[in-house]
């Protein structure tokens, strides 16, 4: 059962000592508050209306979605460990026609700021699946999904720091609204690929996606995904995040999302002092679906625990 017994409890004192500026600036992107919902964790956003008020969030970022309709991958798809989720979904999703055609309306009268999640097999599926969204107006800004780890072909994209410069760069070009690029940490030196993005023109980065990951049933000898490999998310990455995040915001000079792990309001206020100026909830709102809620409804005390008047004066103040 959902516990929402914070919905009617009283503000403490201490959240109303100031007036706090929760709005951040992400490059082009300003958004009033700085907690958003990660892809492929809160469907289409008309799944978790019932319970969660979209108004609120900072941002929705929908499935990724493709050029064509993608069925996933085989079963099993999921695989729960000791401190997270194991995933190889393969970006099951109806394709960018039906997208527009079905999603696109609904998630337009939420309420909410909409950033699309796109990921192409090639360079030119990313820049057709981006000059495609200028259709649909109203779009907040759009995640280049060049790391996930679950399909063959996207996640050169975010391990290649080449063409990760030229797939941000040719998105810029056709794009009207500002661009995220979500990176992998399934690399040798996340900076780089940062760096790549940031000089083609990316507004922010997302730190990170998945781990790569696999579970195994050691009496039949057989891989539990049907994918053989996943994507590692929820606690056990958190420290893996908070090191990209880290090492990204003070040594590249863009505006990063931190995400991997974060599941309450201190999760959040490490991600913000590591240098991260907005976060993505995603495994969380699994078995907290109000987890996002609750930390835009904390922030405010937070903030006044630190003497800060905004989210932005404490964003990177970590002191090493």
């Amino acid at each position: 059962m959902i516990d929402s017994s914070f919905e009617s409890a009283p503000p403490t004192p201490l959240a109303l000592e100031r007036p706090i500026d929760l709005s951040v600036q992400l490059g082009r992107l300003k958004l009033k508050n700085p907690v958003l919902v990660a892809s492929g964790t809160f469907g289409y956003a008309r799944e978790m209306a019932g319970v969660v008020s979209l108004p609120e969030l900072g941002g929705i970022l929908p499935k990724t979605i493709t050029q064509n309709p993608r069925p996933g991958n085989a079963p099993w798809r999921t695989v729960e460990t000791s401190a997270g989720l194991l995933n190889a979904i393969g970006l099951d999703n109806d394709g960018i026609d039906y997208f527009l055609a079905n999603h696109w309306p609904y998630l337009q009268q939420t309420g909410a700021d909409i950033i699309v999640s796109i990921a192409g097999k090639s360079h030119d599926d990313f820049v057709a699946l981006a000059d495609r969204l200028n259709e649909a107006r109203g779009v907040h800004a759009v995640e280049l999904n060049v790391s996930c780890p679950n399909v063959s072909g996207g996640v050169d994209f975010g391990t290649d720091p080449k063409l990760c410069h030229d797939v941000v760069a040719s998105v810029r070009k056709v794009l009207d609204c500002p661009i995220i690029t979500k990176l992998t940490p399934n690399v040798t030196r996340i900076v780089d690929v940062a760096k790549a993005a940031r000089d083609a023109g990316t507004d922010a980065v997302t730190c990170i996606n998945t781990v790569l990951g696999m579970a195994v049933d050691w009496k039949k000898r057989k891989p539990l995904l049907g994918n053989v490999v996943g994507g590692l998310s929820g606690p056990a990455i958190k420290p893996i995040a908070l090191r990209c995040v880290y090492q990204v915001a003070s040594q590249v000079g863009v505006p990063v999302i931190g995400v991997g792990g974060i599941a309450n309001l201190d999760d959040c206020m490490e991600f913000l002092v590591a240098g991260a100026s907005a976060v993505q909830i995603g495994t969380a709102n699994y078995y907290d679906p109000l987890a996002s809620i609750k930390i835009i409804r904390g922030l405010p005390s937070a903030l006044n625990a630190l003497h800060a008047n905004s989210v932005r004066e404490i964003v990177g103040t970590l002191k090493t």
